[in-house]
C-alpha cells in the first residue's frame, strides 16, 4: 500500500468522480484507476461501485475515515518539514555552561531574540558532560561547553573552538593566598578547595592537574553555581580554581581576590604550569541545516569572546 493510492482514494470519495479526482491529484486517469485498482487487491475488498458515479462500498465507507486521518498527518508532517527548513521553528534550544550564561552570552541571546522574534528561545545552564548528553538526546539544539573530546568525536557533531582561558585563583580578600600576585602551585595545593559537582569539566581538569601535581586535591565542598563559589570563598577558609569568565563579577567584589597562577610548579610538570579550559560549541551536521541554529551558530562565532576595540581595529 502506497500514500499515492490513499490519496487517490481520498480524492474520488471527495469528487465522486475518477475523472475530477485525477484533475485534483494531477495524473491521468488510468494512472488513478491503476491506484484504486492496487489498493483494492492489497485490502481485497473494492473501495467504490462501478458507476456513473463512484459510489463507496462498505468497505469503502469503513476505509474512508482512516484514510483521512493518514493524509491529514501527512500533510501536517510535510508543511511541518517545509516550515522547520524555512526558520518557522516554534523553539531553538540551548544548554551552555554557568559562566557563558553568565558573562558573554546575554548580549548574543538579545540579538537572536530581535532578529528571530517568532522563535521561543531556551537556555538552560548545565555543566559540560550534561550539556553533551542533552544535546545527543536530542532534547537542545546546541551546546556551549568546556571541550570533552570523548564526547564531540562522533561523526554527526560539528565543534567550533570559541576560546581559551586562564583558570585563576577565587579567594577571600583576606586568605594567605591573595597576598601573593602570583601564587604558586607549592602553596595552592596546602588549601582546601570548594569544586564544581561531579560531571562538570572544571572538576575533572581540576582534578586531573593535582594528580599530575602528584599532590592531593582537598575538595571540602561541591557547589554548581558561581553565586554558591562566591558566597563559600567571601567566608575566608576555601579557594576555588575558575575560569577567567566565570570571575567577572568576583573581581567587582571587594570581599574577593581573584590572583593568576605562576607559571612555575612542583612535582612532575617542572617549569610549565599553565592552566587552561577549552569551549567549544557542539551541535550535529543536520542541525546546522536549520535557519535559526545556524545564524545562532554564527552569532556565537562573532561575538564570544567579546572582542575589545583594539581587536577589532586590528581585524
Amino acid at each position: 500500500m502506497r500514500l499515492e493510492q490513499l490519496q487517490a482514494f481520498l480524492a474520488i470519495a471527495e469528487t465522486g468522480s475518477f475523472q475530477q479526482a485525477a484533475r485534483k491529484c494531477g495524473v491521468t486517469q488510468s494512472t488513478i484507476s491503476r491506484q484504486i485498482q492496487a489498493l483494492e487487491a492489497d485490502l481485497g475488498v473494492e473501495m467504490f461501485h462501478r458507476t456513473t458515479h463512484a459510489k463507496l462500498t462498505l468497505g469503502g465507507e469503513r476505509l474512508l475515515p482512516r484514510v483521512r486521518k493518514i493524509c491529514q498527518e501527512w500533510q501536517n508532517a510535510t508543511e511541518e518539514l517545509a516550515d522547520l527548513m524555512t526558520g518557522k521553528q516554534p523553539e531553538l534550544c540551548i544548554a551552555a555552561i554557568h559562566s557563558l550564561c553568565a558573562s558573554y552570552l546575554p548580549p548574543v541571546l538579545q540579538k537572536f531574540c530581535h532578529d528571530y522574534p517568532d522563535v521561543q528561545l531556551r537556555v538552560t545552564s548545565l555543566g559540560s558532560d550534561r550539556a553533551l548528553k542533552v544535546l545527543k538526546d536530542g532534547l537542545v539544539d546546541l551546546a556551549i561547553v568546556m571541550n570533552n573530546r570523548f564526547l564531540t568525536t562522533s561523526r554527526e557533531m560539528v565543534v567550533e573552538v570559541l576560546y581559551d582561558e586562564p583558570i585563576e585563583v577565587l579567594s577571600a580578600a583576606n586568605h594567605p593566598l591573595a597576598q601573593y600576585e602570583y601564587i604558586p602551585w607549592s602553596e595552592l595545593i596546602r588549601y582546601p578547595q570548594v569544586v564544581f559537582k561531579d560531571g562538570y569539566g572544571m572538576q575533572r581538569l581540576i582534578q586531573d592537574r593535582f594528580e599530575r601535581l602528584e599532590a592531593k586535591l582537598q575538595a571540602t565542598l561541591e557547589v554548581n553555581t558561581l553565586d554558591a563559589f562566591r558566597g563559600v570563598v567571601r567566608q575566608g577558609e576555601l579557594i576555588a580554581l575558575l575560569p577567567q569568565s566565570a570571575l567577572v563579577e568576583a573581581r567587582q567584589d571587594p570581599t574577593l581576590a581573584v590572583r593568576p597562577l605562576a607559571s612555575n610548579s612542583v612535582g612532575a610538570l617542572g617549569d610549565n604550569s599553565s592552566l587552561t579550559r577549552r569551549v567549544v560549541m557542539v551541535t550535529t551536521q543536520d542541525r546546522l541545516q536549520i535557519p535559526p541554529i545556524k545564524y545562532f551558530w554564527q552569532l556565537v562565532r562573532e561575538n564570544i569572546p567579546p572582542q575589545t576595540n583594539q581587536q577589532r581595529s586590528a581585524s
